[in-house]
């Protein structure tokens, strides 16, 4: 397979509204990561070799986690997850148009952002 996937660095947290600030303050005051404000109004935390993203999502009840994966050939990847059965999901969330990347969701239904490491 052309296209290989590895892990990424970015993981992220959609909270909805009611559970948001809470959630912030749990990381930034109880838990004392390092927050991210430089991507503002993202608001990240620093989690070891990762960052840890809190997403407010209104059309939530409840948190979910997504996940980061990185291709080099974000065309061979979407082309393997397809032929794997693997379920796209990019509506769940826009993405910049010629954004080298995509949404997929693995069979427990995380959602997984596949992408190439300069997609952004």
């Amino acid at each position: 397979m052309t296209g290989h996937i590895y892990g990424g660095i970015d993981i992220a947290m959609k909270v909805p509204p009611h559970q948001y600030q809470e959630t912030l303050a749990f990381y930034r005051d109880v838990v004392g990561l390092k927050e991210i404000t430089d991507k503002a109004p993202a608001i990240g935390f620093e989690l070891g070799p990762n960052k840890l993203w809190i997403d407010e999502a209104p059309m939530l009840s409840q948190a979910e986690i997504w996940l980061e994966l990185f291709t080099d050939d974000f065309g061979a990847a979407a082309a393997h997850l397809e032929k794997s059965g693997v379920v796209r999901c990019d509506a769940i969330e826009p993405l910049p148009d010629g954004f080298k990347g995509g949404w997929a969701m693995n069979p427990a239904n995380i959602v997984h952002m596949v992408r190439e490491p300069a997609a952004w």
